[in-house]
């Protein structure tokens, strides 16, 4: 098995953020503002791309949004390594905090590798989410 990590183009990540992150809205819900001089990053398994991540830059902070992997991936650690990737490429970078907005059903997957709630939890489409970071 090879897995590789490397910057890929945002047409190739917006399937993988639709079937794992919202398979019921329209395909256009997926996209982000920014999304064209956002930093996408893909995992590939054996050459299979399985996993997503796309990066913004917002001053000193570099938020993260639409981390998703493939349902019949998932929990094998792939995940833990493109967030470690993450994390170091941002620190490589300059940028002093990384942040995201999470799902609730996710904490404990940051908080094992570092990251802090910082808010208090909000809702977006019904789903439960907390604002968290990671100074780096």
């Amino acid at each position: 098995m090879s897995i590789e990590i490397k910057k890929v183009p945002v047409k190739d990540i917006l399937p993988i953020r639709h079937k794992v992150l919202w398979p019921d809205k329209p395909f256009e819900f997926v996209k982000v503002d920014g999304d064209e001089e956002g930093i996408h990053f893909g995992l590939y398994e054996d050459n299979i791309l399985v996993a997503v991540i796309s990066l913004f830059a917002e001053g000193q902070s570099m938020r993260f949004r639409k981390f998703a992997t493939l349902q019949e991936y998932q929990n094998r650690g792939l995940g833990k390594m493109m967030i470690l990737k993450v994390i170091e490429y941002a620190k490589e970078s300059g940028f002093e905090r990384l942040w995201c907005d999470a799902r609730t059903d996710a904490l404990n997957f940051y908080e094992r590798v570092g990251f802090k709630k910082i808010s208090e939890p909000f809702y977006k489409e019904e789903i439960e989410y907390y604002k968290i970071e990671k100074i780096l």
